[in-house]
């Protein structure tokens, strides 16, 4: 898994992995650094002070014998002398430091002329490779042992005192989000080297999954109560109205405040619909069905006209297309609902034309308008565009917002002042229905 990947553990692993490497790969380089220095410097330096020692011993007794030692060995080339007695592999090299290929034997030669002719010492590099073994080779590798047994006792340590994270961490990941088992974290149950911070942050992490318990316990309850308390009351309400609205001889004033009665119901019903659904976490509360669009985008309008009244506002379905979803159907009832409601409440006259189209709906009205301003901030809870005397409370829009992010029904709109509004709601998911 890619927790796995990129876990506490495995970071630490690779930090002292590459920490290794970059020590050995220094050390090994020094040592060899310290190699060359040793053959192309000291040795350079020592074979010139042998060549002056002898040219000094030469000019006191030309008969002085060349130097002729286990390690070096010289030989004099007089001037204009045969050089036939020289090794083939020096006859050619000119004045300076040389170091032949190891074809040629692998000798140091330091050549030079001098007052008695042409001076070559020759140095072993089989001896410098011994001294590069015993002074580079075996430190190198003792250097290096004790930087391993150093780094994997580090690594031990540094695991052994992150395990109480990668425990901690491997509590929460099998949570199960909605009911955190929050007794694993308890202050009893935790493990002995479970301590400082990390005993901190599991019993905060205890403290805070005990709270989020019961806070969604309290929204279970709430949502519960109120969906039984606030629903009665209003469906009484609402079968008290329409009982008036049968009764026959009912004044003209009457009629008008039961018609009242009944449009602030139909927004309560949906208010408070919404309100449950948006309150439950997770789960709406609602099963998830396979619904026609078209079917609920009918049923709302029927239930809207009453809010045109005797206004000259034609309210009317364009259908060119079919299509249907897998989701709540109430859902999309009052996210639709609410964009249709504030669609007739801002306007006066014209029309209000509802469009189904592939995987979208479309209210296009011929109302106020908006600004710019006020279109900006539709979708604030509690704003209220326009003359703010067309009722209601200010947050419809906001419920439409937060509906269609819940369900990945992006809302777009586009209004101009004084010539009206186009809401549109789409749908990635939809299911195209053929005629």
């Amino acid at each position: 898994m890619t927790i796995e990947r990129s876990g506490l553990r495995r970071k630490i692993w690779v930090a002292f992995i590459l920490q290794v490497a970059a020590i050995s790969f220094a050390t090994i380089l020094g040592v060899y650094g310290a190699s060359a220095v040793l053959k192309h410097v000291l040795i350079n330096r020592a074979l010139q002070e042998e060549a002056a020692h002898f040219w000094s011993r030469y000019a006191a007794d030309p008969g002085v014998g060349l130097p002729d030692t286990y390690n070096m060995k010289g030989h004099l080339v007089p001037p204009g002398g045969d050089d036939g007695h020289l090794p083939a592999d020096l006859r050619p090299l000119p004045p300076g430091y040389h170091s032949l290929p190891r074809s040629q034997g692998g000798a140091l030669v330091h050549v030079e002329d001098g007052p008695g002719g042409r001076l070559y010492l020759v140095f072993k590099q089989t001896q410098v490779d011994a001294l590069a073994f015993w002074f580079g080779v075996v430190p190198l590798v003792l250097v290096l042992l004790v930087i391993y047994v150093i780094a994997w006792a580090t690594y031990r340590m540094s695991r052994r005192a992150v395990s109480p994270i990668i425990w901690l961490s491997n509590i929460v990941r099998h949570w199960d989000p909605k009911r955190p088992d929050t007794t694993s974290l308890d202050p009893a149950a935790l493990p002995v080297d479970v301590e400082g911070e990390t005993l901190l942050l599991a019993s905060s992490l205890h403290d805070f999954a005990t709270r989020l318990e019961s806070f969604v316990e309290r929204e279970r309850n709430f949502t519960r109560d109120a969906s039984h308390e606030l629903r009665t009351p209003i469906t009484v309400i609402r079968m008290a109205s329409d009982l008036l609205q049968t009764v026959e001889g009912l004044p003209a004033s009457a009629q008008r405040s039961v018609g009242r009665i009944q449009a602030a119901v139909r927004d309560m019903e949906a208010l408070v619909e919404a309100f449950l659904i948006l309150a439950r976490e997770g789960d709406v509360g609602l099963p998830d069905e396979d619904f026609v669009v078209n079917d609920v985008v009918r049923d709302e309008v029927d239930k809207v006209r009453p809010l045109i009244g005797h206004k000259p506002v034609a309210l009317r379905i364009e259908e060119s297309a079919a299509f249907a979803l897998r989701a709540p159907a109430r859902v999309f009832a009052v996210l639709f609902g609410n964009l249709l409601r504030n669609a007739c409440k801002y306007t006066d006259q014209g029309e209000v034309v509802v469009r189904v189209l592939e995987r979208s709906v479309e209210i296009e009205d011929t109302g106020i308008g908006m600004s710019e301003e006020e279109l900006r901030r539709a979708f604030e809870p509690f704003y209220r565009g326009g003359d703010g005397q067309r009722g209601g409370h200010g947050i419809g829009l906001s419920i439409v917002r937060r509906l269609s992010e819940r369900f990945g029904w992006p809302v777009t709109l586009e209004s101009v002042p004084g010539r009206g509004t186009r809401a549109c709601i789409r749908f990635p998911t939809a299911r195209p229905l053929r005629e």
